[in-house]
């Protein structure tokens, strides 16, 4: 715990727990056992008893200072635990400060901090006695022993890989010696100790609620994310008309089209000419550099002008930058990416022309050149080139036409032609403008649903996830270029309504359908 805050390295914190820590707590205890030996009516203060007369106030100015530092290691460690849980999908996404450049594992969680503060209060002030504080104490620090126990025997079953009859050994032992001390304490429940554990369950129940929805709804915009078989069908216009200009559709999933989309497709009178789907995901590392900020692959056939890209950004990277300098950034790095693309294919074409009509494009890979260029290497090669090159890009689904403006050189081959139409046509969808569209998932549960079940998502769930930070939290989108698209779904898969709004400085419009 103590090396994952970037403070000390594992090995020295493993030698001073050891010959250090180790040897200071075994003879402080072993000393007072001595002096409640020989003198059992100071039991209430064995420690404070125990000094000598000329060290009590050198030894009480070391105890305030222990417990100081005692307490700033509590409430880092606490905020190391939440963002550990947080990073595992346990715990609701809080707001999360790093305060240093260097070392990711120092943080400051600012709901935490408040948390513990207004908690520590209670606390103090509903205990009437140093006994119960006392109770409350010993049950959590013989349910940390256990909880160390029970990890420490899976590592040495899945890690290390021991034989079982010494872990059996191991188990049986400590977690003898723990569940004994364990039962004792419990007597003492309604003495204090009743506080951990109240906590505890809060706690248990705030972590489980939220993992059991936030899977329960991923699994859902999963199986109900749109098939390559259904884009395919729709055509190159996606059954709609295409009008000039770049859709940026923000949502969780890294890969296909999401639900959310079919949305768009069935609310909206029209979609953009250009559709990217962006997800965002945070790396560890400090700051990530903008010629490796989008990671870039087509969804679907050229001819669609669909693409994924996963924006990366370190834990120190300024996410609320100015949405122009956001929008020119991403279509240089597109550029790239064509280009790249276009290299790549050249060169399989050259190497096996027996690859030159495969279909599938929705599986390349992404990779980063040395130079920080990102480019992908395994994209099938398109059939489009050679029938694009005798016809203009005049489809149904485009308002915007780009060849008109190319002149026709016959030294040119047709793939740079291609290159050179995919290139004009991004610029030209660039200054139409760029739309943000965000969309929002929620769950509910089914009308047959058990009551703990409804309780749970309808209320709980939502309830957390409605006070949580919102992923898109750290985005600077200008209301005049935004669209929000929401959507309820009930559990089991099957959907029950939707909300589509567009936000606008003028104007808010809000459509509603309702599907069996």
């Amino acid at each position: 715990m103590f090396a994952d805050l970037c403070y000390f390295s594992v090995q020295s914190i493993q030698l001073t727990f050891v010959f250090l820590v180790l040897p200071c707590l075994l003879l402080g205890y072993l000393g007072q056992a001595a002096y409640l030996i020989n003198n059992p009516s100071g039991e209430e203060q064995p420690f404070f008893y125990s000094i000598p007369g000329g060290m009590f106030w050198p030894i009480f100015l070391i105890a305030n200072i222990a417990a100081l530092i005692a307490s700033r290691t509590m409430t880092t460690a606490t905020f190391s635990c939440i963002k550990q849980s947080t990073a595992l999908g346990c715990f609701p996404r809080l707001k999360i400060v790093h305060t240093s450049r260097k070392f990711m594992g120092q943080i400051y969680i600012p709901v935490i901090n408040w948390f513990l503060l207004v908690v520590c209060l209670i606390v103090v002030c509903s205990i009437s006695s140093i006994n119960e504080i006392g109770n409350a104490y010993g049950i959590a620090e013989l349910g940390v022993m256990m909880m160390t126990t029970i990890l420490v025997t899976i590592v040495m079953l899945l890690i290390w890989q021991i034989n079982i009859v010494i872990v059996l050994s191991f188990v049986i032992f400590f977690l003898g010696l723990e569940l004994t001390f364990f039962s004792s304490v419990l007597w003492s429940v309604t003495d204090g100790s009743w506080i951990i554990l109240v906590f505890a369950v809060i706690m248990f129940l705030i972590m489980y609620i939220w993992n059991y929805g936030s899977k329960l709804k991923y699994e859902t915009e999963v199986k109900q994310k749109l098939s390559m078989d259904l884009m395919r069908e729709l055509g190159c216009n996606l059954g709609t008309i295409r009008a000039p200009g770049i859709g940026l559709v923000y949502n969780e999933l890294a890969k296909g089209v999401p639900a959310i989309f079919g949305h768009f497709l069935t609310t909206l009178p029209a979609i953009h000419s250009m559709i990217i789907f962006v997800c965002i995901k945070y790396v560890p590392v400090p700051m990530v550099p903008q010629s490796e900020r989008f990671l870039f692959r087509r969804v679907c056939p050229k001819s669609y002008h669909i693409f994924r890209c996963i924006a990366r950004y370190g834990y120190k990277d300024v996410r609320k930058e100015n949405h122009q300098t956001f929008e020119q950034l991403l279509i240089e790095s597109i550029e790239k990416f064509i280009r790249r693309e276009a290299q790549e294919r050249q060169l399989e074409s050259d190497d096996d022309e027996d690859t030159d009509n495969e279909e599938d494009t929705s599986l390349s890979r992404v990779l980063i050149a040395p130079n920080g260029s990102v480019y992908s290497l395994a994209v099938p090669l398109l059939a489009e080139f050679g029938s694009s090159s005798n016809n203009p890009i005049s489809e149904a689904s485009t308002s915007v036409e780009v060849t008109a403006d190319l002149p026709v050189d016959p030294s040119i081959s047709d793939a740079e032609h291609g290159l050179e139409r995919e290139l004009s046509f991004i610029r030209k969808a660039k200054e139409s403008g760029v739309v943000y569209l965000l969309g929002h998932g929620d769950i509910r549960a089914r009308k047959d649903s058990w009551f703990i079940k409804k309780l749970v998502i309808n209320y709980f769930y939502a309830f957390l996830r409605k006070n949580c930070r919102r992923g898109i939290a750290n985005l600077s989108v200008p209301h005049s270029h935004l669209m929000q698209n929401g959507s309820t779904k009930e559990d089991e898969h099957s959907e029950r309504a939707y909300l589509f709004s567009i936000s606008d400085r003028s104007c808010i419009v809000e459509l509603k359908s309702t599907a069996n």
